[in-house]
């Protein structure tokens, strides 16, 4: 019930502030569009276009995240937390389409001039959509941040980017007032560039995201805090977080536990585990594995030491975990994590696992090969 409350008022919070981006852009739009026709200002009626650009990236917004906020059903069990990446996608194309008919615009200015007649008004109308623009941005970032929207987040840097191309159009426009020099269309084709930059900025984010990518150290730190918070648990590793949409996450992760534990121990402390890191988090733990430690044998646990010693020394080496010494069989396991500038990682291990074989010649070693998923 509280994930469906907090998952309404984010839906109230993203469309609310998109209806204010739609009313803020329209007005602005319109006014400058109407002055820059009526003066012959190019740059002026190419940030009319980018502001209407906006307010189809604002109605993008408020349709991808109601549909984003569907709940799971059985064709989407997970929900549909991702069609907010297709609605950036969207609004970037929108934005990539408005940056080169602007580009076209100004190009085509250059080469067949038209002279610019600013006046007092549309002077005024430019440094009012800069302050405009600046409250805006500054307001829907603020709110992206707030509710964790890369949608509104995006909406907000383009507005206070915005605001820096409008006070471009208004320098050049005093530029051709004082000194009778029109550097307008010039100012117009910086324009275009600047919102094809932020187009495919956009872009990369959102494909990032379908993709998959690192995730943010902050999310790691925070469950792996939560889950060595319970004394009975000596480490935490291989947490894997798959994104599902905005804030959304599903996981999965080892412990290192006691060998003395007994299963009806693990099944309480597990389940413990669950409801603390959600409840810390908002992540979901779909799955915990186990890593058995050698807890009631000092000669075993200083043999981790040494190896350990031994393992990290090797160059690539970021971590080595899941260590466990079966005496009875004469045979030691252990995870190594290697980071991705290892090329031969599966020769690394091999060379790992000659090493400790040689330090401990009466022993079987097995060493498993990690990815640097997630910070250790």
């Amino acid at each position: 019930m509280a994930e469906q409350t907090k998952t309404i008022s984010r839906e109230k919070t993203i469309v609310r502030t998109g209806i204010i981006g739609i009313i803020a852009n329209i007005l602005l739009a319109s006014f400058k569009a109407l002055i820059g026709v009526a003066v012959h200002s190019t740059a002026m009626v190419l940030d009319a276009v980018n502001n209407f650009s906006d307010v189809l990236s604002s109605v993008v917004a408020i349709i991808g995240t109601k549909i984003a906020s569907k709940k799971p059903d059985y064709k989407h069990p997970l929900g549909h937390g991702r069609v907010e990446y297709l609605a950036q996608m969207i609004i970037a194309a929108l934005i990539l389409y408005a940056g080169i008919t602007a580009l076209w615009e100004s190009v085509q200015k250059i080469i067949y001039p038209v002279e610019a007649e600013h006046s007092a008004l549309s002077l005024t109308v430019i440094s009012v959509a800069i302050a405009v623009k600046i409250f805006l941005g500054v307001f829907v970032k603020g709110q992206g941040k707030k509710v964790k929207s890369d949608l509104l987040i995006s909406s907000g840097t383009d507005a206070l980017f915005d605001a820096i191309l409008s006070a471009a159009v208004l320098i050049s426009a005093v530029i051709l007032l004082i000194f009778k020099f029109n550097i307008e269309a010039y100012v117009s084709v910086i324009i275009s560039l600047f919102i094809l930059k932020a187009g495919f900025e956009i872009i990369k984010e959102a494909v990032d995201d379908m993709v998959g990518h690192r995730v943010e150290a902050e999310y790691t730190k925070k469950v792996k805090e939560s889950v060595l918070s319970f004394d009975e648990v000596y480490g935490a590793y291989d947490l894997v977080l798959h994104n599902y949409g905005p804030d959304k996450y599903l996981g999965s992760l080892h412990i290192e536990v006691d060998d003395t534990m007994t299963a009806d121990k693990i099944d309480a402390l597990t389940r413990c585990i669950t409801a603390k890191v959600y409840q810390d988090t908002g992540i979901f733990i779909t799955a915990i594995g186990l890593y058995s430690r050698n807890s009631s044998n000092e000669k075993l646990m200083h043999m981790r030491d040494e190896i350990e010693k031994l393992v990290v020394d090797h160059k690539h080496i970021k971590q080595i975990h899941g260590f466990y010494v079966d005496e009875e069989n004469k045979r030691i396991t252990f995870d190594v994590v290697v980071d991705f500038d290892e090329k031969d990682r599966a020769g690394l291990v091999a060379h790992i696992t000659d090493d400790v074989k040689n330090a401990l010649p009466e022993y079987e070693i097995v060493v498993a090969l990690d990815s640097d998923i997630s910070d250790q």
